[in-house]
This record gives C-alpha cells, structure tokens and sequence, in this order.
C-alpha cells in the first residue's frame, strides 16, 4: 500500500469524522491497522452503524455520536486529538439541487465548526473532504487546480467554500488544512442502495440481482475513477506534509479517466451477466468529463497513487459479491 510506510509520532491520536460513512469508515479501518489511536464522529444521517460496530471492540477506537452542526460536539471531539480527517458531509449533486438549505447547514456551516474547534484544541493538521465538482464547467481536461468554472449545484458551492475557509484558516489562524478534491472515489462499503447511490456499487448491486441497471445520458460522460485505498494514501500523507502545503487544495484521483457505458461492459463481463444498457436523462448538474492532473498532490504531498482503475473494480466486484 502507498500509506503503510507512513510515520507518526508515539501515541498520535486521529479524529475522523463522517466515521460511520464508505470514505470515513475506511480510514478508521487504516488506521487501526497502522496501530494508531482513532476517535469517530458520525450522527448516522447519512452513515451505516455496521460500518462502526466491527471496530467498537478495538480498545484504540472511541466513537462519539453526534452531529457536527453542534459546536459543543465538534469541540469535545476534538479534545486530545493531533489530526483530524473531516470526512463528514452531504454528498449528491442531484440531491443538493433539491436541498440547498440543509447542504448549505451541513457541508459549509459543520464544516467551519470543525475547523474552529480544531483551531481551539491546537490541531496539528486538518485534512478535509472537498470535491472534483468545483470544477462546474471548466471544459479543460486534465482538470487543474487554479483553473475551475462555474459552479453547477449547490453540492460544488459548498465544497468551494469550505475550500476558502480553508485557506483563512491557515491564513488568519496558522491551523494546517488540506482539502483534498475527490474524485468519484468506489470500493469496499460504499453503499449500493437508494435514489442518489454512486454508479459502481448500484450497477453491481443490480447486475448481480439480474436487473438492468440504467445509465444516465448517452453513457459517454467519463470520470477519473479512483479506488479507495488512493484516497487513504492522500489522507495520512496530508497529515505529514509541511506548513507551506497548508491553505491549498489538491486533486485525489489516479490519473485515469473511463466512460460510464465502458465501466459497464466490464461489470458485465467481471459478472458473467448479459443485460442491453438502459439509457435514462441526464442528471441535472452533472459535469460531462472527469479527468485530474494530480501532479500539485505528488509534489506537495508526495502523493503517489498504487491503484490503478483495473486493480480497484476486481477488488471492489469481489468485496461486494462477498457482502451483499
């Protein structure tokens, strides 16, 4: 793996927020491994309480209920803790465009709250979720940090915000943040189900209950698909980086770039499953191409991404046949 080599100091402490989520849960899972001590925050609005329970009997890991729209909550959270990874928010283009006031509470307001009480309790590093979506219509590819469009949901909106209070953060205050642009991240437990589930694990869900699943647009829209181990990697490196990587955002992605009719044609043939494509409408504030140019997050933080698009999807297919 591209993090196991990676060093904290003795007795480092991690806070990990959105801890119960597919991204969150699974860098509790590393970092448990790596033998460091993690807290969890997670109020289950989005989260799976199986994604906390298998870790609830390590004695390196406490979980805290709670919101982080709740300063109070965010503030004790925070009490004893090194780094924080702020992994905890709303995603869903589509569903941001029918939410815009509880995007706005959650992804901008819980994200400030955050970072004050990381700011309060003397954080060292502040690593958090942002997203490829604030690229809006920049029609440029690779997509290139410096160079974004306007912005296509409230979704995008949010994360550029919390990019800016990310920068007056470090700025003003001298609080180490990094906020990491994802780019359609899949693997093991991210959730198949429901009206906003992402593409890759809703399409093997289907296809593996034999049911056509349905692509939306012509199926040409390509995206910068990038398997979760990568995002770990970027996580605790961020957390080593130096004070002048601080303040900045940084593409998260392999590199790659597939289109979804494509991905499809491989989950069939990984499944031994013979379906037509089912075309429905586009998704409103959808960008059409993916693509990241992540040489910013290779020189900064000496990201290094190990595995590819091909390596991910096999590992993925099996973790979902084994758990669905």
């Amino acid at each position: 793996m591209g993090y196991e080599n990676i060093k904290f100091p003795e007795g480092s402490k991690f806070l990990v927020t959105g801890s119960a989520g597919f991204i969150g849960s699974n860098l509790v899972e590393a970092l448990l491994k790596l033998g460091y001590k993690v807290r969890g925050l997670d109020n289950f609005s989005t989260g799976k309480k199986e994604n906390v329970e298998e870790f609830l009997g390590n004695p390196n890991y406490e979980f805290i209920e709670g919101d982080i729209c709740d300063l109070d909550i965010c503030m004790s959270a925070c009490e004893g803790i090194d780094y924080v990874l702020n992994q905890a928010a709303w995603g869903s283009v589509p569903r941001s465009i029918e939410m815009p006031l509880l995007y706005e509470e959650i992804n901008i307001k819980g994200t400030l709250n955050m970072m004050e009480a990381a700011r309060q309790n003397g954080i060292k590093k502040f690593v958090y979720a942002s997203s490829s979506s604030v690229y809006g219509d920049e029609p440029n590819l690779p997509k290139k940090e410096g160079r974004e469009g306007t912005l296509l949901s409230p979704y995008a909106l949010t994360k550029m915000v919390d990019e800016e209070y990310g920068k007056l953060y470090t700025k003003l205050y001298g609080l180490d943040t990094y906020g990491l642009r994802y780019f359609n991240v899949f693997g093991r437990r991210q959730n198949p189900d429901g009206a906003y589930a992402a593409v890759i694990p809703k399409f093997i869900k289907q296809l593996v209950n034999n049911e056509a699943p349905t692509i939306n647009g012509d199926g040409k829209q390509s995206r910068d698909f990038t398997y979760i181990e990568n995002v770990i990697e970027a996580n605790l490196k961020a957390c080593n980086a130096s004070h002048e990587a601080a303040g900045q955002s940084y593409n998260i992605a392999y590199g790659g770039r597939e289109s979804l009719i494509d991905i499809y044609y491989q989950l069939l043939n990984a499944l031994g499953k013979d379906f037509q494509p089912v075309f429905g409408p586009e998704r409103k504030g959808d960008i059409k191409h993916s693509n990241a140019d992540i040489s910013k997050a290779k020189e900064f933080l000496g990201y290094n991404p190990d595995w590819s698009f091909e390596q991910g999807i096999i590992t993925a297919i099996k973790w979902y046949k084994e758990n669905l």
